[in-house]
């Protein structure tokens, strides 16, 4: 283990992951015990979600390499959601191409092409099994979780000139606030 990934182990979990932590571009692993822990663990995803005033949070964004993420409508009186062991099972050949911004990715917003429309098959805090349809902000906002489940961030989804812009404009901000 590097120094880097040392001290990133180290964060507390109520510490937001940025890009440059390695966490973020980890394949999870499934969630396999359903339990008081996992539900105390969806509680504090979304106490930093709100916190940060983000509108969805991947277990990776805190440092684990759980597949757990919690999400909330906007639209539907920020109806809470939690998804454990998540995964698209059909996803509409329609897309759309909007801007998104992202947590761990501060500052930048970026256009990212969605499925219109999505299926996924996730388990909720029992352990039980279901499948839930997503369109339009809905399926754009699960989508993008489960990306980062998967070890995937916006700047992999978006045009290699969208990624060269903002990856210069990190650094010049990075330079600037200095070590």
């Amino acid at each position: 283990m590097t120094s880097r990934q040392k001290a990133a182990a180290a964060q507390p979990l109520e510490q937001l992951r940025t890009f440059g932590d390695p966490v973020l571009k980890q394949e999870t692993r499934l969630v396999t015990c359903f339990d008081e822990r996992l539900r105390k663990l969806s509680d504090l995803m979304f106490d930093v979600m709100e916190r940060e005033e983000g509108v969805g949070l991947a277990a990776p964004q805190i440092g684990l390499v759980s597949r757990i993420m919690v999400w909330k409508d906007p639209d539907d009186d920020d109806e809470p959601y939690v998804y454990v062991n998540p995964r698209i099972v059909e996803a509409s050949e329609a897309t759309t191409t909007e801007d998104e911004g992202c947590l761990s990715v501060p500052g930048e917003t970026m256009p990212v092409p969605r499925a219109n429309e999505v299926l996924v098959e996730a388990q909720d805090l029992e352990g039980n099994v279901f499948q839930a349809r997503h369109c339009g902000f809905q399926a754009r906002v699960v989508q993008h979780e489960i990306d980062h489940l998967d070890g995937r961030l916006i700047l992999d989804r978006t045009s290699q000139e969208e990624r060269r812009r903002v990856l210069k404009e990190w650094r010049e901000r990075t330079l600037a606030v200095g070590p």
